[in-house]
């Protein structure tokens, strides 16, 4: 309860995606402020989804927009419990299976009551756009703009590579 009431506190008090820093699967932190001047692609990922194989189209996208964007992975098991690997598994299967070399977060919760502050945060800021539920799957991708500002939220389905990402990148 008390955890859940700092949480809530921590949303209502940052006031820019810059304020976030996360534990990172390799042990180290995410601090997204080191990211201010680029773009920023936030992806809730899972290693057993039908969306799994997108992990390669992001790390395509990651080295194309090296200079201008930087994806940040976040394992959830929220949905069909598609990611219940602990961090270490999740780290070894995103770098073996897909060469992955993006920043990986450790697992977190991107809904219900115990949704990550920085899931949390995206989540409101995505209703101040219109969209009211977001994340409907895994694979959602929040992309925010060079000086923090939510552009837009893109479908799961949606292929990192694909044209309408691209639209917001070039």
């Amino acid at each position: 309860m008390i955890r859940l009431a700092l949480l809530t506190l921590f949303v209502a008090t940052a006031m820019s995606i810059y304020d976030f820093k996360v534990p990172a699967l390799d042990g180290g932190t995410i601090d997204l402020s080191k990211y201010k001047g680029k773009k920023i692609m936030i992806v809730n990922t899972a290693s057993k989804c039908g969306n799994t194989p997108q992990y390669d189209g992001l790390q395509k996208l990651q080295d194309k927009y090296k200079n201008t964007l930087v994806i940040v992975g976040f394992p959830a098991n929220n949905f069909g419990q598609q990611e219940s690997g602990t961090n270490e598994e999740i780290k070894e299967f995103c770098k073996k299976n897909y060469g992955v070399s993006f920043p990986m977060a450790e697992k977190v919760s991107v809904k219900g009551e115990d949704i990550h502050p920085l899931f949390k945060y995206l989540t409101e800021e995505a209703k101040k756009m219109g969209v009211e539920d977001p994340i409907k799957w895994n694979f959602t991708k929040f992309l925010i703009d060079e000086n923090g500002k939510l552009i837009t939220v893109i479908h799961n389905k949606v292929q990192p590579m694909s044209d309408e990402v691209a639209k917001y990148l070039n």
